[in-house]
Formats: structure tokens, sequence, C-alpha cells
């Protein structure tokens, strides 16, 4: 597997995580969301996304209302913030394991 593989690989792991995260800051559209994860250089096309969201919604981790232009604008549930915050210590943890890992004890 090439490098950029393995980084394509890496992103669609976290993407979830990702996605949360954003609007963990607030509510936000699709179209905000790429740009936002484009900009962090997880490149990512609306075809990645919008299924993302919908497997998200559907686990209730987010849901989303009309707005007038007409578009969606997604915001995260409680049940959204609690695996956020699962998700952030075990980010957390996964982080130093692989220091301790890469740098030993």
């Amino acid at each position: 597997m090439n490098e950029e593989n393995v980084k394509i690989q890496m992103r669609k792991g976290i993407l979830e995580y990702c996605i949360l995260a954003i609007l963990s800051r607030g509510d936000s559209y699709a179209p905000k969301i790429i740009a936002e994860l484009k900009a962090a250089h997880m490149i990512v096309v609306e075809g990645t996304l919008y299924p993302i969201l919908t497997r998200q919604k559907n686990a209730g981790l987010l849901t989303y209302r009309w707005e007038e232009s007409p578009q969606k604008a997604y915001m995260l549930t409680e049940a959204g913030r609690a695996q956020l915050a699962a998700l952030d210590e075990a980010w957390d943890e996964m982080v130093e394991q692989i220091r301790i890992i890469r740098h030993g004890k």
C-alpha cells in the first residue's frame, strides 16, 4: 500500500469523529462541513459526506432542520455530544499509545 492510500484509509477512519467535532461548535450545512474538512486537508467530496451524515442521523447522533434556502442545517443531539466525548477520550488514549510505541516510555 502506498503512502497516499495509507493516508486515505486513516482519514476515512476519523471522518465521523471530525464531523461530530465540527458540529459541536454549532449547527452547520453540508457545504460548510465539506469546506472545513478540505481546509484541514481531510479531502472530502459530497459523495463521501452525505452517507456519513445519514448514518450519524440514523444512529441518533445528529439531527437536522430545513432552512429557507432550502438546505438542511445539521446539529448534534445529546447522544452525539456523548459520542463525541467518548471519541475524544479514545483519541487521546490512542495518541498516547502511539507516542509510547514510537518513542518508548
